[in-house]
């Protein structure tokens, strides 16, 4: 058969991934090379070139859209239905083959998948039922301990607690939510796929059927399997299966909710027959973006290895803006930003990434006093996400006690025992005397009407509003929000969370006092915190940055940018401590994947990038001088513009001396990074000098007022 059609439009590694001979086979595809191509056109090729049947193969994807996008392209190419050949992710495939064999998976028929937030609900439930508090058994940080050990394929027999209390508490947990589940039909995510690799395992003529079946298994995004979506592969391809698998190790960056770089590193010992292509050609980006990307990620030592090119050779220099603080940081992207729409390009081509959610308040402030419309991926705006509205419903309710949704919000929040029906209660007594929902309240523990539990805690959130009140009542407005967080157990509560979105919700927290200690009101003479809390809600509401809006400017985490490419991205705290994290710092695997989502970030612009790291940041609520990331360090010289220059000692050269990364004028002492006192502004930190002489400047960030420029004959400073 004339194949030839479907083999043209590809380049030379992409025709030889795409007809390799029948077997397993891994094709490395880097950013930008082509990949989904490659796996469409090996489907079509097996089934146009080497005559397997549809109902032969299963293809695997990450998402139910990259699933049906996949299989219109395959349709698309052989201009004919494939209805008989399975797509999908991991999760939809093992529930189709559980709804096929529930009854040799030991599952009723009708059997219900629960989604994270009913297994949420179900775990405080369980919790309910064996009497732990809540404040102790955090239903978060179960949910984690559940689903990771799921995913390693453990029952809860068969985790060790290793003689400790804690561990023996969560797997006597773990037992009892599985057991109720069992009782009564509830599958949720990570049980889909722990229990078909179960079903196959158990059930050896099972196995054999969809091993003859399946002859060949191409799955997408290898890079981003977990233990038990290997293992069940390992079992479906056995003897006779031939693999063929796209990834790219480089790009593997969701160690943290499960997914094992090592599965794709693994491939060649656990298949040693494995043929392997590395699709190293580019259609995205410049030449000097790759070498760059290249550059970094090269510092990564457990990595099979490529290097991406691209036939369009030159381009724009890797652009290195050194800010003297977060705002002078969001001010540079919003000008660049003017001029590249002055220049009457789309705002949705630039991009701004950043490796924390905290970081997007202070862009999104700078962008909404610039006009410039603006798009959240992947997430809330920083005035809508639940922990800062949990906050100001708590604000808000001190300020106003009539304030119903902030009464319904946080009644229960965090969890004190005041359930649906309570609060049904109090919203019928409101709604019959016409009062609100406090003054409700107040009424039915008056009158004892409600049992005896639910009026105690009714008594004691009354009586938390009424002393936060009083004790915050002479505090500075970010002090008024710490004392807050503290006082109602918001803080704690989220602190139980340890997964990634629980940190994610602390850094917020924290940002919002960064927020209340920079905010300055427009009229001075109205109450600060009514000024804020109304600020904010204009802010969160303001159509600049509604997401109704197609010409934008995409904001997201470097996370949320995988897949995606702009022709102008800015990535933005590039600095030791926030890229890469803390958290990384101390763990080389964590290193390296930190890394990995640089690569990614920079492998996402296709003609201009830029990197930015500021002297000073204020984050998460205090202040740091951190030293620019060794992500921009690891890229060559050759490759970068400064545009305020700084010396960087490159990593891989010898260091003989501590790096300089104080900046120097002449005739002074006076150092960047020092703290100092002025006899009227207060302590600050000195963010950059310049002249000579008598014409010495210096520019301070002064704790209470900001950054302001003096001179440095009259300003008097005190060194501290």
């Amino acid at each position: 058969m004339d194949i030839s059609s479907l083999l043209a439009p590809l380049n030379q590694a992409q025709r030889k991934a795409v007809a390799a001979p029948l077997g397993h086979h891994l094709v490395l595809a880097g950013a930008g090379s082509g990949k989904t191509r490659v796996l469409t056109h090996r489907i079509a090729w097996l089934i146009q070139s080497q005559g397997i049947s549809p109902s032969n193969l299963l293809a695997v994807t990450f998402t139910n859209k990259g699933a049906g996008e996949m299989k219109e392209r395959i349709e698309n190419l052989l201009a004919t239905p494939i209805n008989a050949m399975w797509v999908g992710t991991f999760h939809g495939l093992t529930h189709r083959l559980l709804r096929i064999h529930w009854q040799e998976a030991q599952l009723p028929q009708a059997f219900q998948v629960l989604d994270s937030e009913d297994q949420y609900r179900l775990i405080r439930q369980v919790l309910q039922n064996l009497n732990l508090d809540e404040d102790r058994w955090s239903p978060r940080k179960i949910q984690w301990f559940i689903n990771s050990h799921k995913d390693k394929g453990l029952r809860p027999q068969h985790i060790e607690d290793g003689d400790n209390a804690n561990t023996w508490q969560m797997i006597r947990i773990y037992h009892n939510y599985q057991d109720y589940c069992n009782r009564n039909g509830l599958v949720d995510f990570a049980e889909l796929l722990l229990r078909a690799y179960e079903l196959w395992r158990n059930h050896a003529p099972l196995l054999s059927h969809y091993q003859n079946r399946f002859t060949h298994i191409l799955i997408d995004e290898f890079q981003d399997t977990n233990a038990i979506q290997y293992a069940w592969l390992q079992l479906l391809a056995g003897d006779k299966g031939a693999l063929f698998i796209v990834g790219d190790d480089d790009q593997a960056i969701y160690g943290w909710r499960g997914a094992r770089v090592e599965n794709i590193q693994q491939l060649t010992q656990d298949f040693p027959t494995i043929g392997i292509t590395r699709l190293e050609q580019n259609y995205r980006s410049t030449q000097i973006i790759l070498a760059a990307a290249n550059a970094v990620i090269a510092h990564n030592a457990e990595r099979l290895g490529k290097n991406l090119w691209t036939q369009d050779q030159g381009g724009e220099l890797i652009q290195i803006y050194r800010a003297f603080d977060e705002r002078d940081e969001a001010r540079f992207i919003v000008e660049r930003s003017l001029a590249w729409q002055a220049q009457g390009r789309a705002r949705a081509d630039i991009a701004v990434l950043y490796r924390s959610n905290a970081q997007s308040r202070v862009l999104e402030e700078m962008l909404l006093q610039a006009r410039i419309p603006y798009r959240i991926h992947g997430g809330l705006r920083f005035f809508e996400r639940a922990e800062i509205k949990d906050t100001f419903a708590y604000l808000r309710l001190m300020i106003h006690r009539d304030n119903d949704p902030a009464f319904a919000r946080i009644v229960n929040t965090p969890p004190r025992g005041i359930g649906d029906r309570t609060l049904a209660q109090i919203r019928e007594k409101a709604q019959q005397a016409q009062i609100s929902l406090w003054q409700a309240t107040t009424q039915l523990i008056i009158t004892r009407y409600l049992p005896q539990r639910a009026m105690h805690a009714l008594y004691e959130f009354q009586q938390l509003i009424e002393n936060i009140t009083i004790a915050i009542e002479e505090f500075s407005l970010p002090q008024k929000i710490e004392l807050t967080l503290n006082r109602s157990g918001l803080l704690s509560h989220y602190q139980k969370d340890s997964s990634e979105r629980g940190q994610s919700r602390l850094e917020n927290l924290k940002e919002l006092m960064n927020a209340a200690a920079q905010f300055k009101p427009e009229e001075p003479h109205l109450n600060l915190l009514s000024a804020f809390l109304a600020h904010t809600t204009l802010e969160s509401d303001d159509n600049t940055s509604s997401e109704g809006w197609e010409d934008c400017v995409q904001l997201m985490t470097l996370h949320a940018a995988k897949g995606l490419e702009f022709p102008l991205v800015f990535i933005t705290g590039m600095e030791e401590g926030l890229f890469p994290s803390p958290k990384s710092l101390d763990e080389p695997t964590g290193l390296e994947e930190e890394r990995r989502l640089c690569y990614v970030g920079m492998t996402r612009a296709r003609n201009h990038l830029y990197l930015i790291h500021a002297d000073q940041r204020r984050l998460y609520g205090s202040n740091s001088c951190p030293k620019p990331s060794r992500f921009i360090r690891e890229i060559p010289a050759k490759l970068i513009c400064e545009l305020r220059p700084q010396t960087y000692t490159p990593i891989n050269s010898p260091i003989t001396h501590k790096p300089e990364w104080n900046l120097v004028a002449n005739n002074t002492d006076f150092q960047f990074g020092q703290r100092v006192r002025h006899h009227k502004f207060g302590e600050g930190t000195i963010l950059d000098l310049e002249g000579e002489g008598d014409a010495i400047k210096i520019q301070v960030n002064f704790n209470q007022i900001g950054p302001k420029w003096l001179s440095l004959t009259y300003a008097k400073l005190q060194i501290i």
